[in-house]
């Protein structure tokens, strides 16, 4: 510091910070979603502002899973009905998995033929083109973001706490869907995405519409210093992502002498947590892309808080189904 005013030396660059206020997991939970069921029993939720819209509901097949429906019993109670995981993990079986998929087919297009485009999802930007000749493979395309262009097919893309982002060009009719999780996120999969869409088909950010689906809340999503630091050296909102949210465990509030610490106070590791806010950082990411604001639609839900809706890795400790957000053109 130098002279009266105690500013620092050298030239300095005036940022604005914003301040946000700590908070509690209650109080920044995110409301559960109503899902429609599907006559064949598959739980859906849909972006009710595509759905609502002839000009887009007529050419376009979209949909987010949930755990509801299904003929899968890996992740459920034995006197429980089965559950819908659409991902081959290594505790479900197979068959009941792409019996799953066909339901979720069904459930969205009215026939349980129409091929699936999936990826082998490894937290990347990659994106990739798909066609026809993508469907149904053995094994899938390494990517983590797919688009076509192609009618009469649906591409997905699995998640379980993870944020699924869908985008629709209405005028090229071209469709895409994106896995981003803090790392796909921070390394801008959804603007390489849009940018492919428009470098691939000339999409123009103002005829584009997006939705961002179910994953996990800034309620339950607490990280480390590092991501902290990942997001703060690529984005200049980065800090305005983040939220110190306090415990608010029942039993810390009922016996709060036995949480107590000879630690002075400031060093006792018992304090807020930092958590990270992964549906806005994607909203950003969109109008950053050049979307409008009103042409951005979130789902809502907390894929950890509504385990009963959902699969999450993180409340099931990694014992978890996946679910899948689909997009199409309809044939």
């Amino acid at each position: 510091m130098r002279n009266r005013r105690k500013t620092p030396p050298g030239i300095t660059t005036r940022v604005r910070m914003v301040r946000q206020d700590a908070a509690t997991r209650e109080g920044l939970a995110l409301p559960a979603p109503l899902p429609a069921i599907s006559e064949n029993g598959a739980g859906l939720l849909q972006i009710s502002s595509w759905r609502e819209r002839k000009t887009i509901s007529n050419w376009l097949w979209h949909g987010f899973s949930t755990r509801l429906g299904g003929a899968s019993r890996a992740y459920c109670a034995e006197d429980a009905p089965g559950e819908l995981n659409l991902g081959f993990t290594a505790a479900d079986d197979r068959e009941a998995v792409i019996r799953n998929r066909r339901l979720l087919a069904e459930a969205v297009t009215g026939d349980p033929s129409i091929p699936l485009v999936t990826l082998r999802q490894f937290h990347s930007n990659l994106v990739v083109i798909a066609g026809a000749g993508d469907a149904n493979r053995e094994r899938s395309r390494k990517a983590d973001g797919v688009i076509t262009a192609e009618p009469g097919l649906l591409i997905a893309i699995q998640t379980a706490d993870c944020i699924p982002v869908l985008v629709a060009d209405r005028k090229r009719r071209v469709v895409a869907a994106f896995h981003a999780g803090w790392r796909g996120t921070v390394k801008r999969i959804v603007e390489s995405g849009v940018g492919k869409m428009r470098l691939e088909f000339g999409s123009r950010p103002e005829d584009l519409i997006a939705a961002i689906g179910p994953g996990v809340g800034r309620c339950c999503y607490a990280i480390g210093e590092e991501v902290l630091s990942e997001f703060e050296s690529q984005f200049r909102y980065g800090r305005e992502l983040f939220r110190e949210v306090f415990d608010s465990d029942p039993v810390r509030k009922k016996y709060p002498m036995l949480f107590l610490t000879q630690r002075a106070p400031g060093h006792s590791p018992i304090g807020p947590a930092m958590h990270l806010d992964l549906i806005e950082a994607n909203r950003r990411q969109l109008l950053d892309a050049g979307l409008k604001a009103l042409a951005i639609s979130v789902t809502g839900g907390c894929t950890s808080c509504h385990t009963e809706l959902f699969f999450s890795h993180r409340a099931s400790q990694g014992h978890a189904g996946r679910m899948m957000s689909v997009i199409g053109i309809r044939g």
